[in-house]
């Protein structure tokens, strides 16, 4: 098996940064995209806002936390190149997404378009409101093999029509872990006057996201992924144009309880009582990973995903989704699998060899299905090792030798 040079990163120096987590050492976790957990200095500070709450409330809920929820949106703005006044929180980036869905007006015959690699649950939410409105959703098939910019943005402009009303993008999609040229595409739209609403929660920390050179109307985000951030993290940007068109989906005080001038994001920030902790821990996340080196992180996670990529291919005549460039792919890769591995035939039920490798490897890692074929997504992250990939390699290559 070849080796790899890991960005000059030993083991010593990961399996430091590993004690960061609380994973137990017996767990193989290759599927940070999914469920990324937070280091314990995420975790302590956290617990540290939880008990200013705890200690005093009616001071905390009325007088702090409007400023402190601000203050911690200055810091995250910062990371994602925009200003905090066209940021909200919110849970998670499907809670966003709805958002944008019962914000954007549509008419009988309007048409939203979206590419075939998008996630089932934005698909859904697209597919309830086009259906509820008379809408039709449009779905643009991208190129077997993407290696192309131009051809990925021509195939999905194709799909254009004088009644697209929005385009809906992932930036890195989930099934496929592909990296989209969402800039690029934000401008083709923009000179034909469709709004464009970019699903980000695989591209934030993975890639540097700068929001003003990206050029959206919308960009959804969890912060649980990549940022390491508390789970139930996530937030809605929202260009200034379509700020007060803004739909909330929980109807409460839709004021400032500090007495503070109204402002578009009155009817997101409080939505009644809830512990607002994990929003206001969201800097020491970015701290964190910003102190271990973004470049850094970024490089590792791609190393390693790579060498698994190149090792699983062998497996298979099954050609890959794009060719093998950080263009197209950072710090998570989805492989195809040998045909003998078919898609379950139980929706909504774990793939039977994702079950197999826990079971009987202790490897938590993604199996998936995209176009009737079976994809293991691989994630890696700052505790990973070239060692656990070499696991899992042996272990799928022992699984799919058996027949899957």
């Amino acid at each position: 098996m070849s080796s790899m040079n890991v960005n000059e990163t030993s083991n010593d120096d990961i399996e430091q940064w590993r004690r960061e987590w609380m994973l137990p050492t017996d767990v193989t976790f290759l599927n940070h995209g999914s469920f990324g957990p937070s280091p314990y200095q995420v975790h302590r500070t956290r617990k540290a806002w939880m008990d200013k709450l705890e200690r005093q409330p009616m001071d905390f809920l009325i007088r702090q936390f409007e400023g402190h929820l601000d203050g911690s949106l200055e810091q995250l703005a910062k990371f994602v190149g925009t200003k905090s006044h066209n940021l909200i929180w919110v849970d998670n980036a499907t809670f966003a997404m709805n958002i944008v869905a019962a914000s954007v007006k549509l008419e009988p015959g309007d048409e939203v378009l979206l590419t075939d690699h998008e996630y089932g649950a934005v698909q859904r939410i697209w597919r309830h409101v086009c259906d509820k409105t008379g809408a039709k959703l449009v779905t643009a098939k991208m190129p077997a093999l993407l290696d192309s910019t131009d051809e990925m943005i021509d195939s999905l402009f194709a799909g254009v029509t004088e009644k697209t009303k929005l385009i809906v993008v992932s930036h890195v999609t989930s099934p496929t872990a592909v990296i989209f040229p969402v800039q690029e595409i934000c401008r083709r739209a923009k000179k034909l006057g469709i709004r464009v609403c970019v699903d980000g929660p695989h591209a934030l920390a993975m890639l540097p996201v700068n929001l003003s050179e990206i050029g959206c109307d919308y960009y959804c985000v969890s912060c649980h992924k990549w940022l390491s951030a508390p789970f139930g993290t996530g937030f809605l940007y929202v260009h200034s144009k379509w700020q007060n068109e803004l739909v909330s989906p929980i109807v409460s005080w839709g004021k400032s309880l500090g007495g503070n001038p109204p402002s578009w994001k009155d009817e997101f920030q409080w939505m009644g009582t809830r512990d607002p902790s994990a929003f206001l821990t969201v800097p020491t996340a970015i701290e964190f990973l910003e102190e271990f080196g973004l470049d850094r992180f970024r490089d590792h996670g791609h190393a390693l995903v790579q060498f698994t990529r190149e090792e699983l291919l062998k497996l298979s005549t099954n050609a890959p989704l794009t060719t093998d460039s950080p263009t197209w792919y950072s710090t998570m890769v989805s492989i195809p699998l040998p045909d003998s591995v078919q898609p379950t035939s139980k929706p909504g039920l774990l793939h039977p060899l994702q079950q197999k490798l826990w079971d009987d490897y202790k490897i938590e890692v993604l199996v998936t299905t995209f176009r009737d074929r079976v994809y293991l997504r691989v994630s890696a992250y700052i505790y990973n090792t070239q060692e656990q990939m070499e696991y899992l390699v042996n272990a799928v290559k022992t699984c799919v030798g058996a027949g899957g």
